[in-house]
């Protein structure tokens, strides 16, 4: 994947995540009869009579036990766009319209997956910036200002580093009240996550505020008559480039995160969608045979990841592992 590749690969997830009830046909708690484990929906523009608009073809249940459903031909159910609110639909008569599939409840899959984008990277960017502006602040002081305060902002930064992050989140997570709104549960695991985040930047803030302060234009700052603070304003852009890549980094270890909270039964509750949430509906085996598309929450995942690694300049997904 190319940079660029990557880039439109976030414009499109930043679109389809903010406009996630126009993009998504159903919403993601909707229930279908005789739905459940349903396969994707192929979308049509051909037949045996030629091209057409496109379309699809109504499913039909032919094997109950076996959960076997098959296209009935006779009669094409034409796609509607822009219709209702949402990005396109079909005859509500017809049945779903079922992009990925659906669930053991019969609830579009598709339309969980960018509906539960919204909770998942949100409580992921959230954690991230605050992780990001808890350590920005907390390493510059620490590199402006040796003595107490940096022995004590590093020290309580390679404290928390000492413990693997995701352990650290769910030792944390515990200690709270297992039942919380949806509300409650995403502001929770922003702090969390930023918990566990803001000693990584600190580090890396507090060294280059600290090579910063050495350099001559610093030293003629403060020959000058500048004050300690007014010298830091000076010192801090020097590690904008590091928190861009920083902030690229967080994103995904916390998505990780927040999958690995949410498929343990400790994240957002049901049937609010969330990536780990639906991740849990695909553990087994049998259910990976039966309806394989469950793990489209995975897939999604990782071209996330990914793209956020190629834009930060990084390759392979290891190095948030690496690095945390």
């Amino acid at each position: 994947m190319t940079r660029r590749l990557a880039w439109g690969v976030l414009v499109v997830l930043a679109v389809g995540t903010l406009g996630a009830g126009w993009v998504a046909p159903h919403e993601p708690r909707s229930q279908f009869d005789q739905r459940s484990y349903a396969p994707p929906m192929r979308i049509h523009v051909s037949d045996a009579d030629g091209w057409h608009a496109p379309f699809v073809y109504k499913q039909v249940l032919r094997d109950r036990v076996n959960r076997v459903f098959e296209e009935d031909r006779t009669e094409r159910v034409p796609i509607r766009w822009f219709a209702g609110g949402r990005l396109m639909a079909i005859d509500p008569e017809a049945g779903p319209l079922l992009l990925l599939g659906a669930d053991s409840l019969g609830r579009d899959v598709w339309s969980r997956l960018v509906h539960g984008a919204q909770l998942s990277l949100g409580a992921a960017a959230a954690g991230a910036l605050m992780a990001l502006l808890i350590g920005a602040v907390l390493g510059a002081l620490a590199g402006a200002t040796p003595g107490i305060v940096d022995t004590l902002v590093t020290g309580v930064a390679d404290l928390v580093i000492a413990l693997p992050s995701v352990y650290l989140i769910l030792i944390l997570r515990v200690l709270m009240p297992l039942v919380l709104d949806t509300s409650t549960v995403l502001v929770m695991l922003a702090v969390l996550f930023a918990v566990a985040g803001w000693p990584h930047v600190a580090r890396g803030v507090r060294a280059i505020v600290a090579t910063e302060r050495r350099r001559d234009y610093a030293e003629a700052a403060r020959a000058a008559g500048a004050g300690r603070w007014r010298v830091l304003t000076h010192l801090v852009p020097a590690s904008f480039g590091f928190l861009r890549v920083e902030l690229v980094l967080l994103i995904p270890a916390f998505l990780v995160a927040e999958s690995t909270i949410s498929f343990l039964g400790l994240g957002f509750p049901e049937p609010v969608p969330s990536w780990g949430l639906m991740l849990r509906d695909a553990a087994s085996i049998s259910v990976m045979q039966l309806a394989p598309w469950l793990l489209s929450p995975a897939a999604a995942l990782f071209l996330v990841v990914l793209a956020l690694q190629h834009v930060a300049g990084t390759s392979g997904v290891d190095t948030i592992s690496t690095r945390r």
